[in-house]
């Protein structure tokens, strides 16, 4: 039953992930970023076979943890903290720079529609 569970929440995560970063504006590209890393971060905690209450020295019982996973997940965290960070960054610098929050970059600003409008000949 937990198998099935933490697949689920696996897919949900990733799932509503991809679902955010195919929209075209900046905030829900990021939120579904992080949502996707925390999805693999959870594929790659579980994979591990994690043990409770097992000593990672391996040979003191029988059963011990792998620190492997750990290792993986917590440089996952980090990584996904600093490019989050990034392209909050960017994104601020490109709606600072175009005027508005679309990511694929065909959207015209309000200014240029303006322009746009006069230059146009006049039957």
């Amino acid at each position: 039953m937990t198998n099935l569970a933490i697949s689920l929440l696996i897919g949900v995560l990733t799932g509503a992930g991809v679902y955010l970063v195919l929209r075209a504006q900046t905030f829900p590209v990021v939120l579904g970023l992080t949502l996707m890393s925390y999805g693999v971060n959870l594929f790659l905690f579980t994979m591990g076979r994690l043990h409770t209450a097992a000593p990672a020295v391996v040979g003191a019982t029988e059963r011990s943890a792998d620190a492997l996973p750990q290792a993986l997940v917590l440089t996952a965290i980090v990584i996904a903290f600093a490019m989050t960070a990034f392209v909050i960054v960017l994104a601020l610098k490109a709606r600072a720079a175009l005027g508005n929050d679309h990511v694929d970059g065909t959207h015209i600003p309000q200014a240029d529609r303006v322009i746009e409008r006069k230059k146009e000949p006049r039957a």
